[in-house]
């Protein structure tokens, strides 16, 4: 089956419906009969050719957004440094920390804008390929800085402006990865796809977590790994440069009505087709019930990371390790997802993951009262196998909720809707994070002082029970093998 333009389909249907009408009548001269044109004996050749090399370009292009997903997990390689850079070489507190945590995260709220640009602004003849360059080259020049300027307070307001900048264009590659793969997914089996996305992105925070903690335990330089990420992300920049875009979208763009209107024309209708879509109900309740799942409940992190770095004196690789367990786990949940869990129906899915991710959270509190070793266990066994649970189960949530959003989401509205959710995530993050300093400040969990962390702990833990009470925002009976949503 040959690959056609939108204006080549609709020439050739008038051109089918003329001959139709043609037979249909009685002959009344030939110039019925001489209107069409004769075939061409060279156009199967032609595009046949033209429909092997867009297979190629297009495997290239779902090539370039794999090792952008991988490269987007592997930035837990220099966070991990950066989190060690800001507590021992500027001497952060840990309520400091996870301000500072927060804060880097608000280029990610942007993603609609992001994603609006990629949906309607094309560049040259191409709207997501170029998206990705600029997204690699942001971040490039972000870590490229940090790997060069001194490590001294009065450098600090350049490494948060550099902490935004890379977020920046992360966020923006994030958006038009996502843009991606929905736009492929309609041409292939239900959650396929988005499975093959999770599975990248866990891969490369696997990798990243497993080298950072020993890379940082070996050089005790977090330049080091700032300067190797640097390069990696050169190297993203480099593939897709070198790469044509080809996907659904891009076909015919030269006379594509986006190419021809105005800037501000084709903004103003990307915009509309955002509320349009949002304001669906069968979208609009399932984005309301993930964003305040997550909102609701404070996240302790930094004074978790404080407490095991500073209290119980661990080293950076079992930090790292323990990432490791967490991305193992995401990755086993993602393989299982794809051949049985999608079958259940999404509102008793998610409403077992919840639970699951309340028990997660709460497992902290048998290593925040140290009770693990009156069972014998470790702070380090306990730490590598227990310290990412609750941060993989969130992770992995998400994964039904970006199925269903692709099953629904509009053709051509792929990165505004896609980037709204993502940022609604990331907005929701911020609150938590928030809410957690302010939690832990309430009660009054500093450096020196943590006993009164396993209260916060156990709040933390109702906090993400209390989701299941509008667990009825979600369908009722809708799996990933569905292809259509009934409404509410």
């Amino acid at each position: 089956m040959t690959a056609t333009t939108p204006d080549q389909h609709r020439r050739r249907w008038r051109l089918a419906r003329f001959h139709d009408s043609a037979a249909a009548a009685p002959p009344s001269g030939r110039q019925l009969t001489t209107r069409a044109p004769p075939p061409s004996p060279s156009v199967p050749a032609r595009t046949t050719a033209e429909r092997l090399g867009s297979l190629r370009e297009m495997r290239r292009v779902w090539w370039v957004c794999g090792v952008g997903y991988w490269v987007q997990g592997f930035r837990c390689f220099p966070w991990l440094a950066l989190n060690f850079h800001l507590t021992r070489g500027l001497g952060l507190t840990p309520a400091a920390l996870q301000l500072v945590q927060n804060a880097g995260n608000l280029p990610l709220v942007a993603k609609p804008l992001f994603g609006v640009l990629s949906d309607a602004v094309y560049v040259g003849r191409a709207h997501r390929l170029p998206y990705i360059s600029i997204g690699a080259l942001l971040q490039l020049i972000a870590w490229g800085t940090l790997a060069v300027i001194p490590v001294t307070g009065d450098t600090f307001p350049t490494q948060m402006a550099c902490i935004l900048i890379g977020n920046l264009g992360a966020s923006v590659t994030e958006v038009v990865s996502d843009a991606v793969v929905t736009e492929f997914s309609r041409t292939q089996k239900a959650g396929v796809l988005q499975s093959y996305a999770f599975i990248a992105l866990a891969a490369g925070s696997l990798l990243g977590n497993l080298s950072g903690g020993y890379v940082l335990l070996r050089t005790q330089e977090p330049k080091t790994m700032f300067t190797a990420f640097s390069i990696l992300l050169g190297l993203q920049l480099a593939l897709s440069l070198s790469t044509k875009e080809t996907l659904p979208s891009s076909y015919g763009n030269l006379n594509s009505q986006h190419v021809r209107t105005s800037l501000s024309a084709n903004l103003r209708k990307q915009f509309s087709n955002l509320m349009t879509a949002i304001s669906e109900e069968q979208i609009f309740y399932p984005l309301m019930w993930i964003m305040t799942s997550f909102a609701v409940v404070p996240i302790l992190s930094g004074t978790m990371f404080c407490f095991q770095t500073q209290y119980l004196k661990l080293d950076p690789s079992i930090i790292g390790l323990s990432k490791v367990v967490g991305q193992v786990m995401v990755l086993s949940l993602t393989v299982l997802y794809n051949n049985y869990l999608k079958k259940i129906p999404l509102k008793r899915l998610v409403a077992g993951v919840q639970m699951m991710y309340a028990l997660a959270v709460l497992s902290d509190l048998v290593l925040v009262k140290q009770v693990n070793l009156m069972l014998g266990i470790p702070n380090e066994i306990y730490v590598l196998c227990f310290s990412a649970l609750a941060e993989a189960i969130a992770q992995f949530k998400v994964l039904p909720f970006s199925v269903l959003l692709s099953s629904l989401c509009p053709p051509g509205c792929e990165g505004s809707l896609f980037a709204f959710f993502t940022s609604g995530l990331v907005f929701s993050a911020i609150l938590s994070g928030v809410y957690g300093v302010g939690l832990s400040s309430l009660i009054g969990v500093s450096g020196g002082d943590y006993s009164n962390f396993p209260l916060c702990i156990l709040l933390q833990s109702l906090a993400a029970l209390l989701p299941l009470g509008w667990i009825s925002f979600l369908p009722e009976k809708w799996t990933a093998d569905d292809k259509i949503l009934k409404p509410r």
